[in-house]
């Protein structure tokens, strides 16, 4: 490897570090490696999405319920499906006992290292408030499947921001 395509670190901060390879530059997370997205749908066919004020936007995003796998102290092993269910519940109040594996792929692959899990969650049933772990500030919408599309659509031109693996996940819900 000659100097142009070494790996060189540009900065670290507690959970990301930019790196640089040549002319290529790129995030990596520090605390884990993989997140786990989720998309819920209710026992009442409705949708379960989330609503966040997200930093680097500076605006409030509607996405899927979704967390780092491993990110928490001491549980450096996390499964996946185990950290899927565990966001479910905190992010939205809702659990579910059936899970479907419907995809693996990178996030963003010009810019990060991470990689996401998208599991289905059917047959979703309430079991707390939600909102995240006190940290967060998410607030939670149902919408029926049959209008997630027209509802998005009406958010988009209110100005609001949907992240694109809502509709992924969208894809896979309408065809269950």
């Amino acid at each position: 490897m000659n100097d142009d395509n070494e790996r060189q670190i540009l900065a670290e901060g507690k959970y990301v570090r930019l790196v640089k390879c040549g002319r290529w530059e790129w995030a990596e997370r520090t605390n884990c490696d993989c997140a786990a997205v989720i998309m819920p749908v209710t026992r009442e066919r409705q949708v379960v999405f989330i609503e966040q004020y997200r930093h680097p936007f500076d605006a409030k995003v509607i996405e899927l319920p979704a967390g780092l796998v491993g990110d928490i102290p001491g549980e450096d092993g996390e499964e996946r499906l185990a950290a899927a269910k565990r966001e479910l519940i905190e992010e939205t109040g809702y659990a579910s006992d059936d899970w479907r594996l419907l995809l693996e792929g990178p996030s963003s692959p010009g810019l990060t290292t991470e990689c996401f899990t998208m599991y289905l969650a059917s047959e979703a049933y309430r079991v707390g408030d939600g909102g995240g772990d006190g940290t967060e500030d998410i607030a939670v919408h149902l919408v029926p499947l049959e209008e997630a599309e027209a509802w998005l659509q009406a958010h988009r031109a209110a100005g609001t921001l949907v992240d694109p693996k809502v509709y992924t996940g969208l894809y896979f819900a309408m065809r269950c």
